[in-house]
């Protein structure tokens, strides 16, 4: 198991001047550490990868930053489904150039996309179609694809581990994992032990954050539970904390977070990979 960091503990925008990131990320003991990509993140992936080499830390990478929202693999319009397509490429090309081992998140959809409705009979079909030709995609690329299920306040494609799984057996391809995120499955879940025990060798990591999106431990998150399911199904993933630094002018707010849980990255750094090697 590795345990890791994101990188919007430290950072709004990955960029080459955040470079000393890494080393701090390192210093604190993380062993990955994710980078956020968007239309609006611009940096040199070459710097960014030595420089986390020479470090011993491996790269993941995330969409965060600019996604156009017709890029949607899930859409009714095949044009957007073929945009999102082109979009996720264009990613996980970058994940390869910085040597990540994966790109992860709500890959089927976009998050922020609720559509309160039945859904079209096709629409899990669509979406699962879009998902294969993506994981075959990063298969050449050397890149694994984890679908990361998000709360219905964000997602109505994918919310629980058993949605998620259904989605990836109708994709149908080995290259296809999943990321889960405490925060998301705090609204969604009842049993956490299930929930991960459903996911099983597919599991390609864990988001692990508070209810609140705080440190972990103290909070509603039955860690538990969780830490029992992940023995039970073996895993040897990632485990990465996530947050929003709240002393980076406004954008832990822009983000939705009102309240301040995170208003120094390193220290929740320090004391969340404590309380995971507790565990």
């Amino acid at each position: 198991m590795k345990l890791g960091l994101h990188c919007y503990l430290f950072t709004e925008r990955w960029s080459d001047d955040c470079l000393g990131v890494l080393d701090t990320a390192r210093a604190l003991g993380a062993e990955c550490f994710e980078v956020v990509v968007g239309d609006d993140i611009r940096f040199t992936p070459r710097l960014t990868r030595q420089a986390a080499a020479k470090l011993g830390l491996t790269l993941t990478v995330g969409p965060g930053g600019l996604w156009p929202e017709a890029c949607d693999i899930s859409a009714d319009e095949p044009a957007d489904r073929a945009a999102g397509l082109a979009w996720h490429c264009k990613q996980i090309d970058l994940a390869a150039e910085l040597g990540a081992v994966a790109y992860t998140g709500a890959l089927y959809g976009h998050p922020g996309t609720v559509k309160r409705r039945v859904p079209p009979a096709d629409e899990s079909l669509r979406t699962a179609e879009g998902l294969h030709r993506l994981a075959e995609y990063a298969a050449a690329c050397g890149v694994a694809l984890a679908v990361e299920p998000m709360s219905h306040f964000r997602t109505h494609i994918a919310n629980t581990s058993e949605q998620i799984m259904r989605l990836i057996a109708l994709a149908d391809h080995p290259n296809l994992g999943v990321l889960l995120d405490t925060y998301h499955m705090i609204t969604e879940v009842r049993d956490f032990g299930a929930a991960f025990r459903a996911v099983g060798n597919r599991l390609w990591g864990l988001h692990a954050c508070e209810n609140d999106r705080g440190v972990p431990g103290g909070g509603l998150v039955p860690w538990g539970q969780v830490f029992a399911a992940l023995r039970d199904v073996a895993f040897d993933g990632y485990v990465l904390l996530e947050a929003y630094n709240s002393s980076l002018g406004d954008f832990a707010f822009r983000r939705g977070m009102f309240h301040n849980v995170c208003p120094d990255g390193s220290a929740f750094a320090r004391e969340g990979l404590a309380f995971l090697k507790r565990q």
